[in-house]
Formats: structure tokens, C-alpha cells, sequence
């Protein structure tokens, strides 16, 4: 493992083929639009990944839409789009999917199993007949809680497309209303050119990331090659943790209470590593175990005691009593790891039952005490009924102190390991025999190394369906998530209290939130307190389902199964059916447990596919994903289209080429706006000067700094956006009257390139042709000489050499403007224009004083919209003088001719 996080995966890749043939060309199929979408809101991440594909041919050919997604995720959406049709999956319970299943098969339509790759990976493949010269859209949505583990989230995006993509991009959203404490990207989509494609931005609550590679750069990774994109981007960050009593979040009737508390002091461990050394641990195994206790002992602190026992057919202590770890004690004991060999049968039941013994023989008031099992196999020696050995620990530890067990490989029975963990408050971890097993143990080791509380209790008044709220320990690095439903909606507030044992003494935390507060999230994300309870509610019932029986096993699986099928999650427990009404065919996604074969057979007549191997540290969940499918759908063949070749000008409609090369009519006009006088000012304004003035407000990102620095532009003025005069590039802008943003954007390249973007269109003119497009039209690209040109719904995506563009179009009631956004510019060139300050760095001094440039400017701490973004959030900035960033005056910046 190479860090111990929760790593949220995307892996989007298609592979194409045909009944005809195992693979086809991939030039017969066009992926000219792939977008990954995530929005990470108080830890509930919430991806969106959607693939555009046209089928070239002249024929139909079969289509395979396959992605990975994180094992402790939900499925919560998938839709198909087809002819402007759309497909839209049914979560619906697993005995009633498997019903309609089997109607399918039993009508002789194929079926296909899919099973779950990797390590924190389940896979969702799914196909359909795309008829000649059409074009099929996959969209899948799911749902994830991240954890903190080693006091940071990760958010990993592994993309993998199988061909280049004249339109990728992958945008991240974190929303943190305490504050973003730090982000970091890194990856293998972070290295050599890709790095140029990242952007960046911070402010207070808010952070963005987004990746927007060219075609070219998509070859250029270091896994890449002439099929585009392999590779990750891993997001991590942390929040701000000032208040002590955590972060209380409270919407539609729900809260979730998010508890980490800072500055405790560790409480001593006592903890027993109960090591398997039986025949199966042969090899490698024992090696990089030998490997990982070695590095384990070192890390240990002074406080703290430990002891060593070694199984097989027969139990071996290190030492009989629990000892302090001094330099002597670790030196001896590191000798004993040394000189541990495989031998043996495996007798997990003596073995774990003496680690209790060594407890129970030498209590340690005040401390903490942990047990941890490594094992790679069934219990084949002594007492080896699982439902007994279970028993057994369970009595004897008498929920005194948790049991971690690690699975080494996958011979182990996981499912009986964890069982036993969850009976004892601890959890089950896979170790995958890899060439980093050892960093895997040694990382889950520092999950766990330094206890800050013990028997921690959260209560609420006036609320109920309280998620778990009572937890044995709490770990520096990780954090306590509570959720639950408010009893009365009239409440004008919740009332929390902490309970736990710290460091010697007993610790009490309480608050008192509103529960009118309205969180600042986009409105179609105003649910995820709602959905995050429900996620972490049917979670948790799934987990007691492990662990019950008889009529309370039926009652949970029940309540869960409710859950599931109220907010369409794809669980153990339920299925996603996809058909196609009108011809009955039938897909059906499922959930089974980890390691488990689903009992629907795989039919031959599907191509078959390579597993590819996971990314990252092993997940926490217990299940794997099925995907499971009955027939094909089919596309009914469209009516041929002239594919044509260059644009040609039809006086008021212009013929404009698609994807495929055929071309259609658009029409256009253009609004004229009036211009009005306005002053300027050359100290950082005031938020009601910003009123009096009306200008435009450009935000700037700080190099190494939490918050950015924003600056105003008077308005009306044609300004100087961005210019490289060494590739003969520049960008003006036209911006209105009275009001915000641009009425007109003017792009040259050049001598003979020029793009005119307006409100309601944009034209393009090589020296010979004009190209015309109209806002709102279906997505189009156009390339030509180094240039590419991509319309969304309102953005116009624009890569010259190395700069990339964005024309963002913003619609605000009846109001209309254009706002312009750098994604990309070439490294170590200095551009010039009000745009051409990739970052800046400053210092703050004192108040509001910051050191820019070596000078002391005054600032002041205020608002801006960012219009970058079609979102258009709102941030906080250092407002500073326009002449304090830019070096000159408004006049050094503005042009006479667009």
C-alpha cells in the first residue's frame, strides 16, 4: 500500500468490438467527448462520468461502455442516450431483478458476466448496437462517503480511455465549509507535459481542479502511448479544524456531524501482532511480513507495549508478558522477527486466544490496547469450525479491546476474518501479494498507531435514526462521522455532546448549532445530507446483516433493502435493470460479495476482455460488483447521411461539419450593447465602491497561499486578455456597457486565424472559409492547423499550440455575457495581457497589509463571483489594486481594434 487513504477510483476506457471480429479499428469509432465530473461536498463525493462515441461506419458495430469505480461506492444512476432516446437503469431488489433476468434467457437471448478487478475496484461494463453513422451517450453516477485516514481525503481519478479524445476533461469541485487546510495533486497524469493541462484553485471553502489535456498532451504521460491517456490523478486535502467540538452540518431535516478534535495527546498502546508463519506464508509473503514488522518496531514510541507471537500448528511468544518499547526490548525483539520461518498448519484459535491471555495477564491502566492478526489462510489446525472460533474470541475478549485482521492474498477466508472483526469493534483489511505488501501492513499500521481517544459516546437531543454514534477508539489522522433525521422540523436548534476518555482524565465536548444555516451547494447537490445519512445508514445495516441472525438479521436486511431502493442505490442487496421496452432485452447489475463468483453464467459469444489490475491501498468494503447482462440492445439504423468537407457560407445560415462530417444549418444574430462612463479607482475598494464603479473583477490564484488575490478592471474597455507574441496568439475582449462580463471575445492566430465569439454565436474564418456555430447547438469540435475548437452547451473550448481557453457563456435571467478562462499556457514563457499572471506570490505583513513584489499594498478581504466556472461560485479574495499585480496602468491593457 502505498498510502494508507480512502482513494476514490475512476477508470473510464472503452473497448470496441464487433460480433464479427474481436476488435476493430479504433478509428471506426470516435470518442469525441469524455467527461469525469466530481463534486466533493463535506466528504460526500458525488461522480459523474460521460461518454460521448460515434460510430463512423457505414455499418453497425457494437459499442462496450466500461468503467471502474470504487468498491465503497453506490451506483446510484446509468443512462444511455440513443437517437435522442433515453435508457435509464432501475435499481430495484435483487430477487425481482434476477426474475426478469432469467425471462430474458429463457426467451434465448445471451447473457455475460463481468466480475470485479483490482483492489479497490469493481467494474461496470455494459454495450450496445450503434447503428451506421450514429452516436450512443453512457452516463454513470455514483456515490461515495471519503474517509480520513493519516489526516487527509483522497480523491483518485484513473483514466483510460483507449484512444485519444479531442474533448476530455476531468473537473473536481470540493466544497468545505470549515476551509480547505491543504490540496496537493499528484500522479501519473501530473508528470512530464500533463502537468501544463492541471489547474488549480482555492478559496476559503471552496477548491477546484481541473484537467484539460490536448490531444497531443494525451500521448505524452508516463504510461501513455498512441492510445491516449493511462494513468491517475490523486486530489488530496484536509479541512480546517478550529472548533474542537467538530462540524455540524443540518439540511432538509437531516445533519451529519463530522468529529476530529486536534492537540491530545496520545494515549499509551498495548498491542499483540499475532503473526501466521504456517507453510502457505512461503516465500515472499513471510519476507516482506519479516519486511513490515521490522519498519512497525522501529516506529514504536516509548509508551507504548508490545508483544510478538508467532502460529502454525503450534503458538510461539516472543516474550510471556507484554514489554515497554525500549531501545533493548525493540532490538530483541526485531532479532526474534528475523529468524521467523514457514512451517506448519494454521491454528488461528490457540493463536488469537493467547493474544487475548496476554492482556488479560498484564492489564495497563490508562492505555489502549489492540490486537492484530495477519493470516493468509483457513484455520486447518486445533478448533477449525469457523461459527467456534469466533465464539471463542468473542467471549474472551468481551468487547474490551478490537481486533484487526489482515487477509494475506486471496486463499484467505475473508469473509470469516470479517466477521470476527466486526464482532470485536475492529475491521478486516486485504493484503494483496504484491511487490508493496509489506508497505500495505506497514500502512495500516499507522492507521491505527496513535489512539487520542478511547470509549467515545456522541448524543444528540431531538433527533432520531441516529447512524452509529458510540465508537472504542478515535485515531490521530482519521475522523467520526454521526448522521441522523431531526425529530421536529420547528427545532430552532441541536444540542450535541461528546463523551470520551482521553490521556489520563475524562473529556466532554458541546455545542449548539442552528438548524436554519443554509449550506452554500449547488441545488442539485442541496440532498447530500439526506443521501450521505442514507449511504452511511445502509452501510452500516449491511454490516450488522453480517453479523445477526434469525428474525433481527431479517428485520436489518429489511430496512436496508428500503434504503436501497428509496434512493436507488446499488447494494448487495438490490440490482440495476436497464431495458429496452419496446424489444425486451434485459441488463442487470449486481453487487456479490468480495471474492465471489456470481451464480449467472458467462456466455461465450461475448467478446472477452483482459482484467486490468487496480490502483491503490485496499478499500473497506466487503462486497465486489457484478455486472451481468441479457441480450444486446439494438439501435435502429438511421437515415444515411453526405458526410462533407469544408464549411461553406450560405448568407444568414452557414454550413457547419459534425463529428461525423456531415454538415447542417445554423442561424445567427447579434445583440448590440450600449456603452456608459464610469471612473476608476487605484486603491483596493471597498465592497460598495465595487457597486459605484461597476467593473469587471478578475480573481488571481496565489502561488503557496490559501487565498487568492482579485483585482478590478473598470468597465466599458476593449481589453488586451492575453497575447504571445512569440506564437502569435492574442485574445480581446469587449467588455458591456453597465454591466458584468463580456458582450464580444476576439481570438487571433496569426495572420489569417481569427475566432469571434458573441452571445449568441461564434464564427470562425481561416483566410478562406467561415466556420459558423451557434450556442446551445450539440456539442461540435473543428480542427485545423494546430488549432482546436470545441463547442459544449456554453463553453468554447479553444487549444492553440500550448494555450487552451475557455469561453465560458453565463446566463443569468435575461442577462447574457461572455467570461474568459486560461486553462493552460506554456511553461517558463511570460505572456502579457490582464489575463497573462498564471499565479503570484505574497506575504501578509499585518491587517490587511500585504508584501506583493517587494511593495506593501493595502488590501481588503471581500467577495467575487467567479465566472471562470459555469457554476459561477461565489469566493473570497484579497482585493488589491489593479497596478499592485500588473505592473501599469488600465491603459497599458486596453486596445483600440478587437
Amino acid at each position: 500500500m502505498t498510502r494508507p487513504a480512502l482513494r476514490l477510483i475512476l477508470l473510464g476506457f472503452f473497448l470496441i468490438s464487433a460480433s464479427s471480429a474481436p476488435v476493430k479499428k479504433t478509428q471506426d469509432v470516435n470518442i469525441y467527448s469524455f467527461y469525469i465530473n466530481s463534486t466533493v461536498t463535506s466528504r460526500y463525493a458525488t461522480t459523474i462520468i460521460t461518454s460521448r462515441v460515434a460510430n463512423r461506419l457505414n455499418e453497425s458495430q457494437e459499442i462496450f461502455f466500461e468503467v471502474k469505480i470504487p468498491k465503497n461506492a453506490f451506483i446510484s444512476k446509468f443512462r444511455m442516450t440513443i437517437d435522442g432516446k433515453s435508457y435509464d437503469g432501475v435499481v430495484k431488489e435483487k430477487a425481482d431483478a434476477q426474475q426478469q433476468y432469467s425471462q430474458a434467457v429463457s426467451q434465448g437471448q445471451s447473457a455475460g458476466l463481468i466480475k470485479s478487478v483490482g483492489r479497490t475496484l469493481e467494474e461496470f461494463k455494459t454495450s450496445v448496437n450503434v447503428a451506421a453513422l450514429s452516436k450512443v451517450t453512457f452516463e454513470l453516477t455514483y456515490e461515495e462517503l471519503l474517509t480520513r485516514r493519516l489526516g487527509k481525503y483522497e480523491l483518485l481519478i484513473n483514466a483510460q480511455p483507449m484512444q485519444t479524445v479531442a474533448d476530455f476533461k476531468i473537473d473536481v469541485h470540493i466544497h468545505e465549509k470549515p476551509g480547505i487546510s491543504f490540496l496537493e495533486v499528484t500522479g501519473g497524469l501530473s508528470t512530464n507535459d500533463l502537468a501544463n493541462a492541471i489547474k488549480t484553485t482555492r478559496a476559503d471553502s471552496d477548491a477546484w481542479v481541473t484537467f484539460y489535456p490536448t490531444r497531443e498532451q494525451q500521448t505524452k504521460c508516463k504510461d501513455c502511448d498512441k492510445n491516449g491517456l493511462k494513468g491517475d490523478l490523486l486530489i488530496s486535502y484536509d479541512v480546517e479544524r478550529q472548533n474542537p467540538n467538530g462540524e455540524m452540518k443540518v439540511s432538509n431535516g437531516y445533519f451529519v456531524h463530522n468529529f476530529a478534535p486536534l492537540d491530545l495527546q496520545s494515549i499509551p498502546k498495548n498491542v499483540v501482532f499475532i503473526i501466521d508463519r504456517s507453510g502457505s506464508m512461503h516465500g515472499k509473503k513471510i519476507k516482506q511480513t519479516r519486511l513490515a514488522l521490522l519498519k512497525i518496531l522501529s516506529d514504536l514510541s516509548e509508551d507504548d507495549h508490545f508483544g510478538l507471537i508467532t502460529f502454525d500448528s503450534q503458538v510461539d511468544l516472543w516474550k510471556r508478558e507484554l514489554l515497554k518499547a525500549t531501545k533493548a526490548n525493540l532490538d530483541d525483539a526485531k532479532s526474534f522477527v528475523k529468524k521467523i520461518t514457514d512451517r506448519g498448519s494454521t491454528d488461528i484459535n490457540a493463536a488469537v486466544l493467547e493474544g487475548v491471555n496476554m492482556f488479560k495477564r498484564q492489564p495497563q491502566a490508562g492505555s489502549a490496547s489492540i490486537l492484530i492478526l495477519l493470516t493468509d489462510g483457513d484455520p486447518t489446525s486445533g478448533e477449525t469450525n469457523t461459527e467456534r472460533i469466533m465464539s471463542n474470541v468473542r467471549k474472551a475478549i468481551g468487547s474490551k479491546f478490537p481486533l484487526y485482521c489482515l487477509g494475506f492474498g486471496y486463499d484467505v477466508n475473508f469473509d470469516f476474518l470479517t466477521k470476527m472483526s466486526l464482532e470485536n469493534n475492529g475491521v478486516a483489511r486485504r493484503i494483496y501479494e504484491d511487490s508493496d505488501a509489506d508497505l500495505q501492513l506497514q500502512g495500516f499500521y499507522d492507521e491505527v498507531a496513535v489512539p487520542l481517544l478511547t470509549d467515545i459516546q456522541l448524543n444528540y437531543i431531538g433527533v432520531s435514526n441516529l447512524t452509529q454514534n458510540n465508537f472504542a477508539l478515535y485515531f490521530n489522522g482519521s475522523e467520526i462521522v454521526v448522521s441522523g433525521q431531526i425529530t421536529d422540523n420547528n427545532v430552532e436548534s441541536i444540542s450535541t455532546e461528546v463523551i470520551a476518555i482521553s490521556k489520563g482524565s475524562k473529556v466532554t465536548y458541546q455545542n449548539t448549532v442552528t438548524t436554519k444555516d443554509v449550506i452554500d451547494v449547488p441545488s442539485e447537490h442541496e440532498d447530500f445530507v439526506e443521501r450521505l445519512w442514507a449511504y452511511l445508514t445502509v452501510k452500516q445495516l449491511l454490516d450488522k446483516h453480517v453479523l445477526l441472525e434469525g428474525p433481527e438479521k431479517e428485520a436489518v436486511k429489511n430496512e436496508a433493502l428500503k434504503l436501497s431502493l428509496k434512493y436507488q442505490f446499488v447494494t448487495s442487496l438490490t440490482s440495476m435493470v436497464v431495458t429496452k421496452p419496446q424489444e425486451g432485452d434485459v441488463e442487470v447489475a449486481d453487487k456479490p460479495k468480495e471474492g465471489k463468483e456470481s451464480h449467472r453464467p458467462p456466455v461465450s459469444r461475448y467478446p472477452s476482455f483482459t482484467p486490468r489490475t487496480g490502483y491503490g491501498p485496499p478499500g473497506p468494503s466487503d462486497y465486489d460488483y457484478d455486472l451481468l447482462y441479457a441480450s444486446r440492445l439494438r439501435v435502429p439504423a438511421s437515415r444515411p447521411r453526405v458526410r462533407g468537407s469544408r464549411p461553406s457560407v450560405r448568407g444568414s445560415r452557414l454550413r457547419v461539419p459534425d463529428f461525423y462530417g456531415r454538415s447542417g444549418y445554423y442561424a445567427f444574430d447579434t445583440p448590440n450593447r450600449a456603452p456608459t462612463h464610469v471612473t476608476r479607482t487605484l486603491v483596493a475598494p471597498t465592497q460598495s465602491a465595487v457597486l459605484a464603479v461597476r467593473n469587471n473583477r478578475f480573481l488571481l490564484p496565489a502561488d503557496g497561499q490559501t487565498k487568492p488575490l482579485c483585482f478590478d478592471v473598470p468597465i466599458p474597455h476593449k481589453l488586451k486578455l492575453l497575447q504571445d507574441s512569440a506564437l502569435g496568439f492574442s485574445m480581446n475582449g469587449k467588455s458591456r456597457g453597465s454591466k458584468t462580463g463580456f458582450q464580444q471575445i476576439i481570438i487571433h492566430y496569426k495572420t489569417n486565424h481569427h475566432l469571434t465569439i458573441n452571445t449568441s454565436s461564434i464564427n470562425y474564418n481561416d483566410g478562406q472559409n467561415n466556420v459558423q456555430y451557434l450556442w446551445g447547438q450539440e456539442p461540435s469540435q473543428h480542427e485545423q492547423e494546430g488549432i482546436i475548437l470545441i463547442l459544449r452547451d456554453n463553453e468554447m473550448d479553444v487549444t492553440i499550440g500550448s494555450i487552451r481557453v475557455v469561453i465560458v457563456l453565463h446566463k443569468k435571467r435575461k442577462d447574457v455575457f461572455l467570461w474568459p478562462a486560461v486553462w493552460q499556457q506554456p511553461k517558463n514563457v511570460t505572456l502579457s495581457g490582464i489575463l497573462g499572471k498564471d499565479k503570484i506570490s505574497y506575504e501578509e505583513i499585518q491587517g490587511s497589509t500585504l508584501k506583493i513584489m517587494d511593495n506593501d499594498v493595502k488590501a481588503s478581504w471581500d467577495e467575487m463571483t467567479d465566472y471562470r466556472f459555469p457554476s459561477a461560485p461565489v469566493v473570497r479574495c484579497w482585493l488589491v489594486p489593479f497596478q499592485a499585480v500588473m505592473n501599469g496602468e488600465i491603459s497599458d491593457f486596453t486596445v483600440t481594434q478587437m
